[in-house]
């Protein structure tokens, strides 16, 4: 209460004042402010008041003077003009009122301390003296003013200089602007001040101003406020918990679900945060309060990611983008970012789910650019981008990929690796009709198996009895993911008897399906269904260990050609008889045992004579020749689309590039496109590292930059830039397609009615556990509070 009167009696004062101000009005004379100055002189000299300056008046000029007591002032005539607000500005000449260093003392949290050695030394007649390093242990709030060479009052300053009204018969104006530096007068002058009445108003003011009311008032609210605090942190733990985890925030009802009985279970043994659950009853648990937290959680994860692409050594990024639809039949678009970090590492991170309407080209490069415009990374540090092979992504005219490349020609476009090698396998499957119609029957035996539940514990029975283990899995092939099927061809190879003995058995009930299972019982025991499958495996089962290898985020341009030139001359090397006659003996050895037919080749048809002519038509002479032939068409068409595919203008542009750091070639029209390369200086650089170096790929560069030392490695600036140029482009979609993993997580039937919202929040936190996890809850908390009036005067601050 008594320090509560002293601020309500120091605001009458200060308003009395202004009012007495008010009514002398701007027609004062400088002569009247003089004279009005000696006589506050003459009041000090009697010991009833001391004034080092004058007071503020509006408009008009007022000339400084230096009372006894020795505070310097430095010279001249100084014009003092108030503006509309009341704040001093500085006009005329000479003297030191509120300039610069005022004014940036605002800016500091704590009083500007430096060295001593800085400051004026005052030189006299017989010594000289100056400023005591012990004297800013005496006094904390004095604040070094570094254009003056003198030392303000930090708290005086800061209060005056908000426009605040001040106590000026108790303030000398040395300590708020014009500086104090009369060493001699030092000590006497500093505890003077440090009495005064303004002085502690603003010490006061400082220690208060940023916490409310009712904090000052009741020791008790602050109490109330720190268990509040404990209690939030506890929350928002809570829902880290949960988003990390993929689970479910909400029940049927409120108190059903998972966020509300995980803090029923913390509040066990914490008695405050169970009164407060209590007494809340959800107040701060509510749906938008969680969804506002949980935005706040990823808005800190995708900064924190924009921030690193920021401040790398060279601004270079990458976008990945990728599309699908979710349970609710929602079109959502995933984007992810690429860059390379200071120790030459490779990062893709997802950045969220963006829903659309439009799937046109157009729209979707508009979602992108509107990202990187939030995000506040310039479009002049992108340098490529990865899609499928949509027309509305891979478009040569309207496609996403042209509309980027417009407006940023050097972001070339590469056609994801993975999905290429799926399309590869795709039209060598589907090339020879022995290897199209073996997989057909594979696959409808797989959605048999799963659509009977006695067929399945027939077969498990089966292989139960037959002592082979755990019965494998028998299921439909991916329909659209080519490059996983090995594992169900393999399933049904290695279990080819005991599933004929499944459908034997399931043909000879009375099922409704026993003529299905006859049917496929039937198609099983033909020879050539067991050639087909060998066949596949035999080419599908390399193309899969590419498509796996070009999945990860690590993989660069060189290193994908490397591997499909790799993958290319193992296919090739199996063209031939050898190779055929060991996979047909295979085929021939598993019919014997297991009594299949015995491959024959299908029945030809005789080609019309207007194609054929007058010469007879080629029959094979046995079922070898005739499925060689089969053979060498689909590893053909393995060859003539792996070359087909892998030709893109994008990757084109790359190789150029990557010869400039691999070879001898100095002269390279494509590195002058980068205004990042200095042509001249990446030559010299060049020949050095390849002098001292030696280097075959990207990845070996890389290994020897990440090798230097710090001196060393300045030396290669340009080939360091370089090598992260090849390094930064994506060459699959595959980190966004693994989003779309935890969409399934994220969004079931069960949380269908999910806001896009709250759905992308939890997509990001989830999707970044180890970020999340870094996350400090504290400053959650803290911009959660800021929100509004009413969270402040419950919870206070977070920041001590």
């Amino acid at each position: 209460m008594k320090r509560q009167k002293t601020i309500t009696s120091f605001f009458k004062k200060t308003n009395n004042a202004i009012s007495d101000d008010t009514k002398a009005g701007p027609s004062q004379s400088t002569e009247d402010l003089q004279e009005g100055s000696h006589s506050r002189k003459r009041q000090h000299e009697e010991g009833e008041t001391e004034e080092a300056g004058t007071e503020e008046q509006q408009g008009g000029t007022v000339e400084l003077q230096t009372d006894e007591a020795g505070t310097e002032q430095q010279g001249g005539t100084v014009e003092l003009q108030t503006d509309k607000a009341g704040t001093e500005q500085q006009g005329g000449t000479g003297g030191n009122t509120e300039g610069e260093d005022v004014d940036m003392i605002m800016t500091y949290t704590k009083p500007n301390q430096p060295d001593p050695k800085v400051l004026h030394k005052q030189v006299m007649k017989d010594r000289t003296l100056t400023f005591q390093k012990s004297w800013y242990e005496k006094y904390p709030w004095l604040h070094v003013s570094m254009g003056t060479d003198s030392v303000l009052c930090f708290h005086c300053s800061k209060y005056f200089k908000k426009g605040k009204p001040a106590q000026a018969k108790s303030i000398d104006p040395a300590f708020v602007s014009t500086g104090f530096k009369n060493w001699k007068k030092a000590l006497e002058k500093f505890s003077m001040h440090e009495k005064s009445e303004g002085h502690n108003i603003a010490v006061t003011t400082a220690a208060y101003e940023n916490r409310p009311v009712t904090t000052q008032l009741s020791s008790g609210v602050s109490t109330q406020q720190a268990e509040n605090r404990a209690s939030l942190l506890k929350i928002i733990g809570g829902e880290m918990f949960l988003a990390r985890q993929g689970l479910a925030f909400r029940g049927h009802e409120h108190h059903q679900g998972n966020l509300d009985q995980l803090l029923k279970y913390k509040a066990e043994d914490d008695q405050p945060f169970s009164r407060w659950l209590s007494a809340k009853r959800g107040v701060h648990t509510s749906w938008d309060c969680q969804n506002e937290r949980i935005n706040l959680m990823s808005s800190s994860i995708i900064r924190t990611i924009a921030d690193e692409i920021r401040s790398l050594p060279v601004l270079q990024y990458s976008i990945i983008m990728d599309g699908t639809r979710d349970i609710s039949g929602v079109e959502q678009e995933a984007l992810c970012l690429r860059y390379v970090d200071t120790d030459l590492l490779v990062h893709e991170d997802f950045i969220g789910l963006y829903e659309t309407t439009s799937t046109t080209g157009e729209n979707l490069a508009r979602i992108i650019l509107d990202v990187l415009l939030r995000l506040n990374l310039p479009i002049s540090g992108l340098r490529g981008q990865a899609y499928d092979g949509a027309s509305n992504m891979s478009g040569k005219y309207s496609g996403a990929q042209a509309v980027i490349q417009q407006a940023q020609p050097l972001a070339p476009y590469i056609h994801c690796g993975a999905h290429c090698v799926n399309l590869i396998t795709q039209q060598a499957c589907s090339a020879s009709s022995v290897v199209r119609n073996a997989l057909d029957w594979i696959h409808e035996l797989g959605t048999f198996f799963g659509q009977s539940g006695k067929l399945k514990d027939k077969f498990k029975a089966i292989v139960a009895a037959e002592g082979e283990g755990p019965a494998l899995s028998i299921r439909p092939l991916c329909p659209t993911r080519w490059t996983v099927r090995s594992p169900a061809i393999r399933a049904v190879l290695s279990q080819y008897g005991m599933v004929l003995n499944a459908l034997d058995e399931m043909a000879a009930s009375n099922s409704g399906s026993a003529s299905r299972a006859e049917g496929l019982r039937v198609r099983l025991q033909q020879g050539n269904v067991v050639l087909g499958l060998l066949l596949a495996l035999d080419v599908i089962s390399e193309l899969e260990v590419l498509n796996a290898s070009l999945q990860k985020n690590t993989q660069t341009v060189e290193g994908m050609l490397s591997a499909v030139s790799l993958v290319q001359e193992s296919l090739k090397s199996k063209r031939n008889t050898e190779h055929f006659d060991a996979v047909f003996k295979d085929a021939e050895d598993m019919c014997g045992n297991l009594s299949l037919e015995t491959i024959i080749p299908p029945r030809t048809h005789r080609p019309p004579k207007r194609y054929s002519g007058q010469a007879p038509a080629y029959t094979p002479g046995s079922a070898v020749d005739f499925y060689r032939v089969e053979f060498y068409r689909v590893l053909d068409t393995v060859e003539a689309q792996t070359t087909e595919k892998f030709m893109q203008p994008g990757i084109q542009t790359l190789k150029e590039l990557e010869n400039s750091l691999l070879t001898p070639i100095t002269n390279n029209a494509a590195v002058c496109k980068y205004p990042e390369l200095n042509e001249e200086n990446l030559k010299v650089q060049l020949a050095m590292f390849k002098n001292k170096y030696k280097v075959s790929t990207t990845a070996d560069a890389v290994h020897v930059l990440r090798e230097m030392p710090p001196e060393v490695r300045g030396l290669f600036d340009q080939v360091e830039t370089l090598v992260r140029l090849l390094m930064v482009v994506p060459i699959s979609s595959a980190e966004a397609e693994r989003s779309f993993s935890g969409l399934r997580r994220l969004k079931t039937w069960l949380r269908s009615t999910m806001t896009q919202k709250r759905l992308n929040g939890i997509a990001v936190c989830h999707i970044h556990q180890e970020r999340l996890d870094r996350l400090d809850r504290q400053e959650i908390a803290q911009q959660y509070v800021q929100g509004n009036e009413r969270r402040r005067d419950v919870f206070g601050s977070f920041i001590k």
